[in-house]
């Protein structure tokens, strides 16, 4: 191979030994795409040259999962991590495997179906800070405030496209291998970034990886994805990972998904209807007349602008989910969205004063089921008859404790009250509203 090696590891042994400050951790972005693999093999080997007793600064391989990853990648992540972690305990290296998640209220399924979001698109990336810096930022922050500082490796090459080759340069310090970012007290290092593509892949097909196994899979879904990966996200200033091979399967920012078109055209079949979705999701996305409120969120009506999904909306998008989980999960044992996030998506509904349909009455639609979101059901259908007993006189006004009823015992199971009277006071004024015009019921 035209590539050194062993200057690279030599490097990379040198930064680990002589930094200036010893106990500062690495923080290895590994996504389990073709760059951050070779980056953790070569300081994996790096690691191996190194006298056991002076292998005392802490080393973390940290994974984002977004909860929306393309489901074949992310069966292939989580071997690959495991591996990774038993090899090291075996050899007492310092790596410890983290895995990053968005908080449960910033999930995808959460803020696009509990909350109408919009799918996002090119201008308005919403999910790129809720799902991937966000959690990431927070880990490493965890670390600046355990350790003082931080140094951030990431498997970002100038070959891998313009736009990255401009960023590294813009970035670099002359005759310095680490470079500053945006975090305070923490640093980047980025010790692949003059490999060119061609020596990478010469390189993971000739070396096998050293938390054992072989390279045959991760080059085997390359070649039916036909597209790239995407890096550990640390700032908004990472293009969309819509087009690669190691994405969200729900990414709407780019217009056609090549990369899971590739794996469908290969024998993934199963995937199709995860593309429906996506593509349905665009659709609402590009036809707000049709699927979306003219009013924002806080009231406003602006001419141009959008608001939410309508409700309606948001009931055929988790139906649709619901539906192909059904499909799939007998085969491929996948889940695409979680009970919490249904409660959550409840939740929401509730506050958004949607009491018309349930997440619970839909999901047991599908799964012939009768899944009980809320331990209290005997308890509810109780409270019903009492209050039918007691509303004789008016009817309506069932309803509409019923409804006041939910958010509190919505909010309960949240342990969050916060903003409780002004639920209320939007349900009472919607209670008000139907009263004076039946006809708008």
């Amino acid at each position: 191979m035209s590539l050194n090696i062993q200057h690279l590891e030599n490097e990379i042994i040198d930064q680990y030994l002589y930094d200036e400050n010893p106990t500062r951790p690495w923080i290895i972005g590994f996504s389990g795409g073709k760059d951050s693999t070779m980056l953790l093999q070569v300081v994996w080997n790096a690691l191996k040259k190194i006298e056991p007793a002076l292998l005392t600064r802490q080393i973390y391989v940290v994974c984002n999962d977004t909860l929306v990853e393309n489901p074949r990648i992310v069966k292939f992540i989580n071997k690959t991590l495991k591996r990774i972690q038993k090899e090291a305990n075996l050899n007492q290296f310092p790596i410890i495997v983290e895995e990053t998640t968005p908080k449960l209220d910033d999930s995808f399924w959460v803020r696009l179906i509990g909350l109408g979001y919009p799918a996002p698109n090119k201008f308005y990336r919403w999910c790129t800070e809720r799902l991937k810096i966000n959690p990431t930022t927070r880990l490493i922050t965890e670390k600046i405030s355990e350790n003082g500082e931080a140094i951030i490796l990431l498997g970002t090459r100038s070959d891998e496209s313009s736009n990255r080759a401009a960023s590294i340069k813009r970035h670099e310090v002359k005759g310095q291998r680490l470079r500053k970012h945006p975090l305070p007290n923490a640093y980047v290092y980025t010790p692949i970034k003059d490999v060119t593509t061609n020596e990478l892949w010469q390189y993971l097909n000739q070396v096998p990886p050293p938390w054992g196994g072989t390279h045959k899979e991760l080059v085997t879904l390359y070649r039916n994805a036909n597209s790239g990966d995407c890096p550990l996200v640390i700032d908004d200033s990472t293009p969309s990972c819509g087009n690669s091979r190691f994405g969200c399967w729900v990414c709407t920012v780019v217009n056609k998904d090549k990369s899971m078109e590739g794996l469908i055209d290969n024998g993934e079949e199963w995937m199709q209807p995860l593309a429906d979705i996506r593509n349905f999701l665009i659709e609402t996305r590009d036809n707000p007349e049709i699927y979306r409120e003219q009013r924002r969120r806080n009231g406003e009506f602006k001419e141009g602008t959008w608001g939410p999904y309508k409700f309606e909306t948001r009931v055929e998008i988790l139906k649709r989910i619901l539906k192909a989980q059904k499909t799939i999960q007998a085969t491929e044992g996948i889940e695409l969205i979680t009970h919490q996030e249904m409660v959550l998506i409840q939740y929401h509904w509730f506050r958004d004063c949607f009491f018309k349909t349930k997440v619970s009455q839909i999901y047991n639609r599908i799964f012939k089921t009768q899944i009980d979101m809320s331990k209290q059901e005997e308890k509810f259908k109780q409270e019903a008859e009492l209050l039918k007993k007691s509303c004789k006189q008016e009817p309506k006004d069932v309803e509409l404790i019923q409804d006041l009823l939910a958010l509190q015992k919505t909010k309960t199971l949240m342990i969050r009250k916060r903003g409780l009277q002004s639920d209320i006071d939007n349900r009472l004024n919607q209670f008000i509203e139907e009263l004076k015009n039946p006809e708008k019921v």
